[in-house]
């Protein structure tokens, strides 16, 4: 089979089935962003259910999540941190924490919830660190502001998760302009000379198309 954003999508749509499946609570979720015109940049089912299993293998119960949009990654991280754990996710846009908000609460996880509207170099500093995730998927011109934050709101041990870090491959290019790539070139430049961090970064295909994620721990 030829390699294409078609055969990714069908590949992405296999795995998603075998090993997601479907989920009315999630399904409600991405149709209620839709309805209120939100874009489609949530993370991918597969991704979601990856997001849920770091949170479970790392044992986090505090987890701190920078870009809301409609609550679909959130729902999965809710539900991986349990009943006594707790989620507080920073958005910038009221109207999508109100989308979110009510997804997140109609699948039954909006107790264990914290949505703080604002921008994320405003809100940040306003937390108590401690947190032992932290799952990064908002603009990407301030990936240094909130890594730097991840660093001093987690703790020794905590994973930070860096979304959408492939870019189309436009990674490479030193010469770009795009302020998307300039600001995860310099995300990823920050994982890797910072010594708070200890990172690795993976290219993805898929429903989402050539993409990727940096996952690091705070040392």
């Amino acid at each position: 089979m030829d390699s294409t954003p078609t055969a990714w999508s069908d590949a992405d749509a296999y795995l998603a089935d075998l090993l997601v499946g479907h989920d009315p609570d999630l399904e409600a979720a991405l149709a209620a962003q839709r309805e209120a015109g939100l874009p489609a940049i949530e993370v991918a089912p597969v991704s979601g259910k990856l997001l849920n299993l770091i949170a479970r293998i790392s044992g986090a119960r505090r987890v701190l999540e920078i870009g809301t949009l409609g609550g679909y990654s959130t729902i999965w991280l809710a539900r991986a941190v349990g009943a006594d754990g707790r989620v507080v996710t920073v958005e910038a846009e009221a109207d999508n924490a109100a989308v979110a908000r009510a997804s997140i609460d109609a699948a039954g996880v909006g107790d264990r919830v914290d949505i703080r509207i604002g921008r994320g170099a405003d809100v940040l500093p306003t937390l108590v660190g401690g947190f032992d995730l932290v799952f990064i998927d908002a603009d990407k011109e301030s990936n240094t502001i909130y890594l730097d934050w991840a660093a001093k709101l987690g703790h020794p041990g905590a994973v930070v998760i860096l979304d959408n870090i492939g870019r189309e491959g436009e990674i490479v290019r030193d010469d770009s302009t795009d302020p998307k790539v300039v600001g995860t070139r310099e995300g990823l430049r920050m994982l890797g000379e910072d010594p708070r961090f200890d990172a690795t970064a993976l290219q993805t295909v898929g429903v989402k198309g050539w993409d990727g994620f940096a996952v690091a721990v705070v040392v």
